[in-house]
């Protein structure tokens, strides 16, 4: 049987929700389940919202009374716990990026491996696939999102690149985007190189930043205090993302004070130092080789 997904970090992250057995607990990220089942082995009377927009994902619920899954985006966070009646919650678990049974359907479009439609959307619902951001979006918009979610240093070339390929023919597959950027490929780095590149052509689809900040500001509001938030992320710019919004209260790490001159501060920071995975984990996993795990707790 195929492993959904094998959670980085589990014992680390799970540890440091600091779980009471009467808590309500969030999991904005449930993908195979793998930290709500550890959640809900800590809980009695407790409660687990869990939140995937993946409807793959729904195969892997878990028959537990204490356990709510959602199909939605966790941007949509504060909204549901509203409607389910939770004012407040203990602590809140992220584990983003995307799962190992996204990247192993090809035709799902993840993954440079395989050929296949460049589709890359969480949500099968949404609009926008990665074909359509190939065909629609023009050389400085392409160069963009190339530049600031791939850090592609080339994203002008790139898009150019693009744009040429598809004035002939389509660009719509994993190989056709191959063929219209391999003379682009730096020697010895073909594979970091389509991983930055498809990287961003997934977080356009997908919003994935804007969804990032639109949850971490909601769970700002409904962590109680003391309650703790616990982010496990793969790649810089959302890890900036978050380091910053502890360490400040917003995503640009501008540090403000009151009146008073004392700084402003949402967060006590867990571990000062961002936490990951020791050799023997990324032995058995090697995905989890880019996973950063911070946590904190809501003064």
């Amino acid at each position: 049987m195929e492993t959904y997904h094998l959670p980085a970090l589990l014992e680390e992250s799970i540890a440091g929700l600091n779980l009471r057995p009467d808590g309500v607990y969030v999991d904005v990220t449930f993908g195979g389940g793998g930290h709500s089942r550890a959640i809900l082995s800590h809980l009695k009377t407790g409660r687990l919202i869990a939140f995937d927009q993946d409807i793959d994902a729904v195969v892997n619920i878990i028959n537990d009374e204490k356990l709510i899954f959602l199909n939605q985006n966790f941007r949509f966070l504060k909204n549901n716990l509203r409607y389910l009646g939770f004012q407040a919650i203990d602590g809140l678990i992220a584990d983003l990026g995307v799962s190992f049974h996204q990247f192993d359907e090809p035709e799902r479009g993840f993954s440079f491996r395989s050929d296949a439609v460049l589709d890359m959307r969480m949500n099968r619902n949404a609009a926008l696939s990665a074909a359509d951001i190939l065909r629609t979006y023009d050389e400085e918009a392409l160069a963009g999102i190339f530049y600031r979610f791939g850090e592609l240093d080339n994203s002008r070339r790139i898009a150019r690149a693009i744009v040429r390929a598809r004035n002939i023919s389509p660009v719509v597959t994993v190989n056709e985007l191959s063929d219209a950027v391999k003379g682009l490929v730096p020697v010895n780095q073909e594979h970091k190189f389509y991983a930055k590149l498809f990287q961003s052509l997934r977080i356009e689809v997908n919003k994935e930043m804007d969804a990032l900040m639109d949850m971490l500001r909601q769970a700002l509001e409904v962590l109680r205090p003391g309650g703790r938030l616990v982010v496990i992320t793969y790649h810089s710019i959302e890890d900036r993302l978050v380091k910053n919004f502890i360490r400040t209260g917003n995503f640009e790490g501008i540090s403000e004070k009151d009146f008073y001159g004392n700084l402003i501060v949402p967060f006590r920071a867990i571990n000062k130092k961002v936490i990951v995975p020791d050799e023997k984990e990324i032995e058995k996993n090697n995905r989890a080789r880019s996973a950063r795990l911070r946590i904190a707790e809501k003064i």
